[in-house]
């Protein structure tokens, strides 16, 4: 949650801001990438900036020269690199602080939440050369709120909350035990309405992890309603949303009936040819007065199978079809 002590813990780390108590030991240099304006002198030019940068990671001036050009190409400024950054618009200032921050070969590369504010094609460049920059062999400490990132990048997870450790260990199982927090708080605060019909959970039928998908054939989601008092003439609809909120489906059934007690609404589907990743479930019941209950479905639903399409960075769609290709002489 906000207020965890997250960017603090990365301010220490990165000697920003000293321990109240407690100590840190790094090994290596660290770049990092914390808050726009970060590291850069605003009268300095991008260029100036770059050797800057580069000089306070230790660095050798025929080492940064030798950087120089990936580092300004990457950051798509070539033609503003010997303007003061004070007049940057914030999504150039940030390109070309990554740039700096991920090139400059730091043993450790920190970087906070600031790649929120890049446009989607930015953010998956950034993605790519953070993943790249591990699979070098540095560290890299990424603090997220997006779990698609951190499943996709991270090997190891840290859970925050309130300023404390709550787990830490591999992604996989810290991630899990975080979702069921999630799921755990969202029913708890449902209990606090009980007395209304409402959905109270969600599954995936038949899935080796009840909210996991690993099949590209059919597949069917079963939401638990309970029902207080029945409903006729109703309506109850269903809607699945990419991880950047975007509609991929929905439906809706008419003149919809359901007696009091608890239920489990199934929908049976064909398959869900994906590509892999986090999306979200949204489902909703109205009776003839109006809405009785909306629900984002808690977790979010892990789509984990195998890519059949094209891998570049430049080519993700959201589909995840399988396919052939054929090229005949025309007669």
């Amino acid at each position: 949650r906000n207020g965890a002590g997250k960017s603090t813990l990365l301010k220490i780390l990165s000697r920003i801001t000293r321990p109240t108590e407690g100590r840190v030991g790094v090994r290596g240099r660290i770049g990092s990438l914390l808050e726009v304006g970060t590291g850069f002198h605003p009268e300095l030019s991008g260029r100036e900036n770059i050797f800057l940068n580069g000089a306070m990671l230790g660095m050798r001036r025929v080492e940064i020269v030798r950087k120089f050009d990936e580092i300004v190409a990457f950051a798509e400024v070539e033609r503003f690199i010997d303007t003061p950054v004070k007049h940057y618009s914030s999504g150039m200032y940030t390109r070309l602080a990554f740039s700096v921050a991920a090139h400059l070969e730091p043993e450790v590369l920190v970087v906070d939440e600031v790649l929120a504010v890049g446009d989607a094609e930015f953010q998956k460049k950034c993605l790519g050369k953070m993943g790249a920059v591990a699979r070098e062999g540095r560290t890299v400490l990424l603090v997220s709120h997006q779990l698609s990132q951190i499943r996709r990048l991270c090997d190891r997870t840290l859970w925050m909350d309130a300023g404390r450790m709550r787990q830490i260990g591999p992604t996989l199982d810290t991630m899990s035990a975080y979702e069921a927090a999630i799921m755990a708080r969202a029913s708890d605060k449902r209990d606090d309405a009980e007395g209304r019909t409402q959905f109270v959970s969600w599954e995936l039928l038949d899935a080796d992890a009840p909210h996991t998908l690993t099949t590209m054939g059919a597949t069917a989601v079963v939401f638990t309603l309970d029902v207080q008092r029945e409903i006729r003439n109703g309506l109850t609809g269903i809607a699945l949303y990419s991880a950047d909120n975007m509609l991929l489906w929905g439906t809706s059934i008419h003149n919809f009936a359901i007696d009091a007690g608890r239920h489990r609404l199934a929908y049976n589907l064909g398959g869900l040819p994906l590509r892999p990743g986090v999306y979200s479930w949204l489902v909703s019941i109205f009776d003839e007065h109006g809405l009785v209950d909306l629900w984002h479905a808690v977790p979010m639903m892990i789509v984990d199978t195998e890519l059949l399409t094209q891998s570049s960075e430049d080519w993700q769609g959201l589909l995840n079809l399988a396919w052939a290709f054929e090229s005949n002489k025309h007669p």
